[in-house]
């Protein structure tokens, strides 16, 4: 498709008219009156060959396809704004800006609260945003990463995109105070033995992915979206879970739990900071990617 030959307005409209399902509310939301909304839905209807929203009653419902556009579209729009908001020049102690990045709550705790801190002191005008990461980063990781700056997640779970390493943690499992079955070390076989507590679903949370490559399959009694509840899901049971040093350090602060070495040669987590090939040569993106290693390397030459 020639993009020369479109309106890119109508992507636009597109989005508010599937988001809101009203021409007039549409209309308001992105400055246009309503005759003109109208003619908007009219072209859109043509190029797709499709109604895009149908009358039911006194309300109007998507159709399949206009269901199908409406991430797209608001994909589209998120895309084009980071296009054209790109900077030949960025000046950290003037500029005002908003970086949004992915991150579970390990990635956030430790390198993004040192990543903050960093801009705090050298650039007071930027925001950060953290969000949530899903298993969705891994579906549909193209579309994902277009809609924000960066995305923290270890090396082996997505590939084909650039990134820049930030650290390197190691694993550890973590026990209850009182589970009388452990000892002072673990053993290969407690690991099928005992119940699991695990992050993310089960058949793709970390510690079953290190253990398939032993034969084990963990017998996993709760699983949690965030890796800070894990020591919470341990205390005072018979559960076993794998957690990161950097953050089991806290773990045995928050909760009566303790922290042994895996009883095989767990891969380290080797973080990184992933991003879409659209913020190649955006000045601020570049400065933002700049520090985010050296704020990597400063956590790393300082074991935090």
């Amino acid at each position: 498709m020639n993009l020369s030959r479109l309106d890119l307005n109508l992507v636009v409209a597109l989005r508010a008219l599937l988001e809101e399902r009203n021409v007039t509310r549409a209309g308001e939301r992105i400055g246009l009156s309503q005759p003109a909304m109208s003619a908007a839905l009219s072209r859109l209807r043509r190029h797709f060959d499709d109604e895009l929203l149908a009358r039911t009653g006194n309300a109007y419902e998507l159709t399949p396809l206009g269901v199908a556009l409406r991430d797209r579209s608001a994909t589209a729009c998120d895309l084009l704004e980071r296009v054209f908001a790109s900077q030949a020049d960025f000046d950290p102690a003037a500029e005002t800006r908003e970086f949004t990045l992915l991150a579970s709550d390990y990635g956030a705790a430790v390198f993004g609260a040192a990543l903050a801190r960093t801009l705090h002191q050298e650039a007071p005008g930027i925001r950060l945003t953290f969000q949530h990461s899903t298993p969705a980063v891994v579906e549909n990781t193209a579309t994902v990463l277009s809609t924000v700056d960066g995305l923290l997640l270890p090396h082996g779970i997505i590939d084909g995109f650039p990134a820049v390493d930030v650290h390197q943690d190691r694993w550890l499992c973590m026990v209850a105070d009182d589970n009388p079955e452990v000892g002072d070390e673990l053993h290969l076989d407690q690991l099928s033995q005992l119940p699991w507590a695990v992050y993310q679903r089960p058949y793709d949370a970390p510690a079953a992915r290190q253990l398939s490559m032993l034969g084990i399959s963990p017998r996993v009694e709760v699983w949690v979206q965030t890796f800070q509840l894990l020591p919470h899901m341990v205390e005072g049971t018979r559960r076993i879970a794998m957690i990161q040093e950097r953050l089991a350090r806290r773990a045995v602060r928050a909760a009566a739990v303790r922290v042994l070495p895996c009883p095989f040669e767990a891969v380290p987590v080797q973080e990184a900071m992933w991003w879409h090939p659209v913020h190649a040569q955006d000045a601020a993106h570049i400065w933002l990617r700049q520090r985010a290693a050296e704020v990597g390397a400063t956590l790393m030459s300082n074991g935090n």
